[in-house]
């Protein structure tokens, strides 16, 4: 039991460093499952303080991933239809990955233009506003990114710590 824990504990930590960039997962959130699966193994002491540091950790991060954008926007002019083009835009650099690893940080910003162009007449502050929505979506994207490398890393330095115990047959 306690090796599909930890293999399930794996996949949900990789689940969520990919929910870093799609805008339907929570990353941490799904990343702190992860962490939680692995203490829920007879192998790994429960730690109460980790898992509730942690968890807070991931509350506060998903919080952030809808204010810093809103805050970026809100700086530089923007509005939510530039707001919902980024989102578009991410959503085609997922979908149809034309330009590779280049089309995540492209199409977000050509969809927040799009979404401001729509929204306003003016296109140097619609650029404006695109710009700020794109650096409010890339910062909440890179915070949320980081904290789920930090849980992998977590994840493993638990796993290494208590390889014994968890994988006693190579032992």
């Amino acid at each position: 039991m306690d090796i599909a824990l930890f293999l399930l504990g794996f996949i949900f930590m990789l689940i969520g460093i990919l929910g870093s960039f799609l805008p339907v997962l929570p990353g941490p959130t799904v990343s702190w499952i992860g962490l939680l699966l692995l203490v829920l193994t007879r192998a790994v002491p429960n730690d109460w303080w980790f898992l509730g540091i942690t968890l807070l950790v991931a509350v506060i991060v998903l919080a952030l991933d809808y204010i810093i954008p809103a805050m970026g926007t809100k700086k530089f002019g923007g509005s939510k239809a530039g707001m919902f083009g980024t989102v578009v835009g991410l959503l085609v650099a997922i979908i149809f990955p034309i330009l590779g690893v280049f089309g995540i940080i492209i199409w977000p910003f050509v969809g927040a233009l799009i979404g401001e162009l729509i929204n306003k007449a003016e296109s140097k502050t619609a650029l404006k506003a695109a710009f700020g929505s794109f650096i409010g979506f890339l910062t909440g994207t890179f915070l949320k990114f980081m904290v789920n490398i930090i849980y992998l890393g977590l994840f493993i330095s638990k796993t290494w710590e208590y390889k014994e115990a968890l994988f006693p047959f190579f032992y």
